[in-house]
């Protein structure tokens, strides 16, 4: 019994992403069809889990170049994999660290006893220090 293939609407029924997505990822070579017939885009049922992969990926912030190489290297090399992940997570946390100088100093200058944020020290020592080449994470001190 032949395997039936997916038309790219049931595959994006199935995913709940675009067809003009689905198409991007062909292009990038991420989700690609198993034929054509008619020169209409057939997948397989693996496609929607491929998708899955894809969008989850994004979720955790890899770019899709990324993905690409991503999947790509997997493919090669399992180990490749927990490279990435490493990457990833480097620059997770410093994504998270400046968030959390940034809330800092946000909430800092809500509940700062100076009227004028001009009048706050603190306000002055993270400025000083990000124009000395300090990160917002550096400056603060957070």
């Amino acid at each position: 019994m032949p395997e039936e293939l997916l038309t790219i609407g049931e595959v994006a029924a199935r995913t709940g992403i675009a067809t003009s997505a689905l198409r991007y990822y062909d292009q990038l070579g991420l989700v690609r069809p198993r034929r054509r017939a008619a020169g209409q885009r057939r997948y397989g049922p693996e496609a929607a889990a491929t998708v899955a992969v894809v969008r989850l990926l994004q979720e955790v912030g890899f770019p899709l170049a990324e993905i690409k190489r991503l999947l790509a290297s997997r493919a090669r090399c399992p180990e490749a994999w927990r490279e990435h992940a490493r990457r990833k997570l480097d620059q997770l946390d410093a994504q998270i660290a400046k968030a959390e100088a940034a809330r800092h100093a946000i909430e800092h200058s809500l509940h700062c006893p100076q009227d004028d944020i001009y009048a706050c020290p603190m306000f002055w020592k993270i400025v000083n220090g990000v124009a000395n080449g300090q990160t917002l994470t550096e400056a603060h001190g957070h």
